[in-house]
């Protein structure tokens, strides 16, 4: 649709320790559809996984575990890399715009469980970006998922 992505930079200087370049590769032909979707408030089609990602441990299938976060570490730098964190805050605000409608009305399940959890990775991974805490604030009632938080306890992450 938009065309190739650009080349992974690196970022801040440094290299990437992170297999980021798959999510960018997941979402080459896949994110203007799911802004779209997103945008219309009502996702249809398969990309949750690499638009909104997860701390490990939480799926099982192939694709979850393939496109799992490691660590608050990996989060940090999925939202510092250039183009990756900024679909993130992307998607995210198409989200938070949506008028009306539940987390599961516009995900479904459990795609509004995966939201949630991943709200509260990236929201943990930074503090200061409000659109995680809104989102979590608008569709969960300001309520982390508390698995996730389990998962960065048992790191030793929980504290951020």
């Amino acid at each position: 649709m938009g065309g190739p992505a650009p080349p992974l930079p690196r970022y801040a200087g440094m290299d990437n320790p992170f297999d980021l370049a798959q999510f960018v590769e997941a979402q080459r032909g896949n994110y203007d559809q799911a802004l779209q979707e997103l945008t219309a408030g009502h996702k249809r089609s398969h990309w949750m996984w690499f638009i909104f990602p997860q701390i490990a441990g939480l799926g099982f299938s192939a694709m979850a575990q393939r496109y799992a976060i490691s660590s608050l570490d990996e989060a940090r730098a999925y939202l510092q890399h250039p183009v990756l964190g900024e679909r993130l805050r992307t998607c995210t605000a198409a989200v938070n715009a949506v008028a009306g409608r539940s987390a599961h009305a516009i995900f479904g399940s459990p795609d509004d469980v995966k939201f949630r959890s991943s709200m509260t990775l990236f929201g943990r991974a930074n503090p200061a970006e409000p659109a995680f805490r809104t989102a979590l604030a608008r569709y969960f009632d300001g309520q982390e998922d508390p698995r996730t938080l389990e998962k960065l306890a048992a790191q030793g992450e929980s504290n951020t």
